[in-house]
This record gives structure tokens, sequence and C-alpha cells, in this order.
């Protein structure tokens, strides 16, 4: 065991750092300091703002001074991670996946396999890698989230203000999203639209459909069939969790190499044709820009491998 003790911190709120609680104000600035400990020293009048002691549902207001004080913590040495090092390969090819950025955003066309942010046993994400590659920005936080075998569009913004704008436009349902995936065999023309409700299992994380859960809907369109598989666009309208996988899988049109909904025999195809991850890329995406309030519309191409993949199954039929 080992002790890291920081230094105190003298921050002045701009615009963008306004409006938030001085307790989430701290965990992000204090993000290895257990939430417990920042509670208490803002109980024990250690956090001021502008000399003054505040409670922990103070809002923050621009022209404030917040003097952080030095926090000693206890860490192990054996399960203490290095930073992400930007000479890592996985992080270092994300800089090239970068599809747009501003003074507001980063767009990321992010690769199958990695997930959104570290946890669960891996050492970090798409967003600590991103934090590593801009050492200098002083705000990058995830603005939505897609799971890690999906590839596509990532939106990450750059000033606090960016990151309120943007998940209300995902909160009021006004971002199109638009996936490509690959399923089973033939689908429907007639089926355009797929309402089943969505019941998550917090022990293992399996969503299957089910009348007690959420009410969920994604609209499809077929984009190209071929032999035994369809190419389709799937705009998730609600935003629950694995809802296109399992809104494919309930229609019996499961996506190729899914591992928690799929067909291993749908996989076995696949195969052949050069397909060994899970065929969902989020491709496009319409918002309103939260800067200069212009719409806009981003769209992410597919990897290589898998344009090879559709190439080849277009020569079968």
């Amino acid at each position: 065991m080992s002790e890291i003790r920081t230094q105190v911190q003298f921050v002045e709120i701009d615009d963008d750092m306004a409006g938030q609680r001085i307790d989430n104000f701290l965990r992000n600035q204090l993000k290895t300091i257990p939430k417990s400990m920042i509670y208490r020293i803002v109980r024990k009048g250690e956090v001021r703002v502008n000399k003054k002691r505040i409670k922990a549902d103070y809002k923050l207001a621009a022209g404030d001074t917040v003097r952080i004080p030095p926090v000693t913590v206890q860490t192990d040495d054996e399960k203490q991670d290095a930073p992400v090092s930007t000479k890592l390969t996985k992080v270092a090819e994300l800089e090239q996946r970068i599809i747009f950025e501003d003074d507001h955003m980063l767009i990321l066309n992010k690769p199958s396999g990695t997930a959104v942010h570290g946890g669960s046993g891996l050492k970090f994400g798409a967003i600590e890698a991103l934090r590593a590659l801009r050492p200098d920005a002083r705000f990058l936080e995830l603005v939505h989230r897609i799971d890690r075998d999906t590839s596509g569009i990532l939106l990450v913004a750059k000033k606090r203000s960016a990151l309120r704008h943007l998940q209300t436009q995902f909160r009021e349902k006004t971002v199109r999203k638009y996936y490509f995936a690959l399923v089973m065999g033939q689908w429907k023309s007639s089926c355009k639209m797929v309402k089943a409700p969505l019941l998550k299992n917090e022990v293992n994380s399996i969503v299957r459909v089910n009348p007690n859960g959420k009410a969920s809907e994604t609209r499809f369109k077929i984009l190209e069939k071929f032999k035994d598989a369809t190419l389709v666009q799937a705009s998730p309208v609600t935003g629950r969790t694995h809802q296109i996988r399992v809104h494919a899988q309930y229609t019996g049109h499961p996506i190729a190499w899914d591992d928690r909904y799929g067909d291993p025999r749908f996989d076995a195809y696949t195969a052949q044709f050069g397909i060994q991850r899970l065929f969902l890329h989020a491709a496009n995406i319409q918002f309103i820009h939260p800067g200069s309030s212009e719409k806009m519309e981003i769209s992410a191409p597919l990897e290589d491998r898998l344009e090879k993949a559709l190439a080849r199954l277009r020569n079968e039929n």
C-alpha cells in the first residue's frame, strides 16, 4: 500500500462549468477519489467557494472560485493501473478514426471490440484513450454509449454545455441514428417496425422481450438481399440496452456473430465470407450542433473487412 497526496487547487468557474452541483463537479475533478471522501471534505468545510463553506447541493455559478483541498488516498501498488499509453496500437489508431472535431465535440468511428469506457476487467476504453490522446483537453465526456462489439459513430463532448445540449436531444428523441446490420435469412419487406417491450436481467445483463419490460421501438429498412442473409438499416426510436440485437432476434433474423442473441448456424455461414465479428455498425447520425444550432449529418464508413464480406455475398448471388 502507498499514499497519493493531491495538491490544493483553485478553479475559476466559467460559463461552461456553471449550473452543475459542487459534488458532481468534484467527482469529475477528483476521478480517483472515493465518492464518500468527496462528501466528507465538503461536509467538513474543506471545499470552499468564494472562500465560503457550501453544501453538497450548491450549484456553481460563472465567476465562482472553488478551492479543492489536498486529499490523501491509499492505493494498492499491485492493482494500480498505469496511465493509458498513447504508444499502444489500439490507442494510437483511434486518432485516425476521428471523423469530426471542433471546439464543442469530437466524433469517433469506434472500432468493434473497443469498449466505450474501461471497467469490468478492461484497463481502458475509447474515452480513456481519447483523454490520453488529448492531454490538454479540459473536458472530454461520452454523450452516449454503444456496445463494445458494435462499431461506428460515438459522440464525445468537449464542453459541459455541449454535453447538456446533446444529451437533451437524445432524451427528447430528436437525434436520428441509423445502423447497418447483416441479419439471418430473408427479411420481410412488410416488417418495417418492431415494437416489443424489453426487460434486462440485472444479474447477467441478458435482455429479453417481456410484457413487463420497457416500451421499445426499432424501425427497419431493407438495404440489400443476399441468398441467405439481408443487410438492413435499423433506426432505434428508444434507446434500450441491446435493443436492435434483441428486436432482430425476436423477428427470427438474428445479427451475424452476435454472441448473446445470435445463431451459430448463421455465424458458420457468414464466416466463409470473412465475417468474424458482430455485423452491427452505427453508420449515420443526425442532430443539432450544440454551438451553431445547425443541423448536422455525420456518416461513418464500414471497415474494409465488412465491405469485402458484402462484396463476396454479392458474388454468391
